[in-house]
């Protein structure tokens, strides 16, 4: 009887820790995401500064507590994630950058510019914030691991759908008149988007979080925790018009490319999975406005 209570103990701890992480990266992702903040402008810097300001000291006191201490590294990846996404949302460098580049933001090269500067800045953040902690880049996924596995996952997946890029753009984001002479000089600018952004979302999502989650909740639970906020992220998107269809599509890819990551045991493989898969949605974009 005694090895039954302790094994409901244990789920319920399990369900009630998975509960509350997820409550936490749905408040930082979602309620406070750096494209949809769902606050008002006026109120969203203020409750932004709190939420900052509470995941650091909780996970500040948490280091310091000895029963505490297995939490902090989690609370403060948390800490970070806010961090890095509110300086990309409150500090204008793309503005700035393309000022001196004497460039407009709606253009192929502006676009892709200010998709560059929030992937630097957000990856700038958490690399630092990451070595202040004591992590090291392995810790984030930012190793060579398995490295033929992963270029060969992430690079045939990106050729497979670059090359039904055209199609597929048509039928999910609404791409107009995709011909290979109209769409020739935005590749450049179509690959710093895609890498820029695939580099950017899969260390602040799975990179930051999947070592951290997995001594509590296993490989796949770790990863299901973290690609449920990172599909709720894209929630209100404007590029496609089937959101629901899109959000569908887009779990099982975050599932694959946190299965990637872990399995490869570096970033690489999935960074490429994932900018093959955003090339269809550049696609219309641009097809869309240019």
């Amino acid at each position: 009887m005694k090895g039954n209570d302790m094994l409901l103990k244990g789920w319920v701890y399990r369900v009630g820790l998975f509960l509350l992480f997820l409550a936490t990266g749905l408040l930082i992702f979602v309620a406070f995401s750096h494209f949809r903040p769902m606050l008002p402008p006026k109120t969203d810097p203020i409750a932004r500064t709190g939420m900052v300001v509470v995941l650091l000291a909780s996970a500040l006191l948490a280091r310091r507590s000895k029963r505490l201490e297995k939490y902090w590294q989690v609370l403060f990846a948390f800490f970070i994630a806010s961090l890095a996404i509110s300086l990309d949302l409150y500090l204008p460098l793309s503005r700035w950058v393309l000022r001196l580049l004497n460039r407009e933001l709606n253009t192929p090269l502006g676009l892709a510019v200010d998709k560059l500067e929030s992937s630097v800045t957000i990856i700038v953040a958490i690399i630092v914030l990451n070595r202040i902690s004591g992590g090291s880049m392995a810790s984030i996924y930012l190793k060579k691991g398995n490295i033929r596995k992963g270029l060969t996952i992430g690079l045939g997946t990106f050729v497979v759908v670059a090359a039904a890029s055209f199609p597929l753009s048509e039928w999910l984001f609404g791409g107009r008149d995709l011909r290979l002479e109209r769409v020739l000089p935005w590749i450049p600018w179509i690959l710093l988007f895609v890498l820029g952004n695939a580099f950017n979302e899969e260390l602040l999502f799975r990179g930051l979080f999947l070592r951290k989650l997995e001594p509590f909740f296993g490989r796949f639970c770790a990863n299901l925790l973290i690609a449920i906020p990172f599909t709720l992220h894209h929630t209100g998107v404007e590029y496609t018009p089937e959101v629901l269809m899109f959000l569908a599509f887009l779990f099982p890819l975050a599932l694959a490319w946190g299965y990637v990551m872990q399995n490869t045991d570096s970033l690489w493989g999935s960074v490429l999975f994932h900018a093959g898969m955003d090339i269809p949605l550049v696609l219309g974009i641009f097809s869309t406005r240019f």
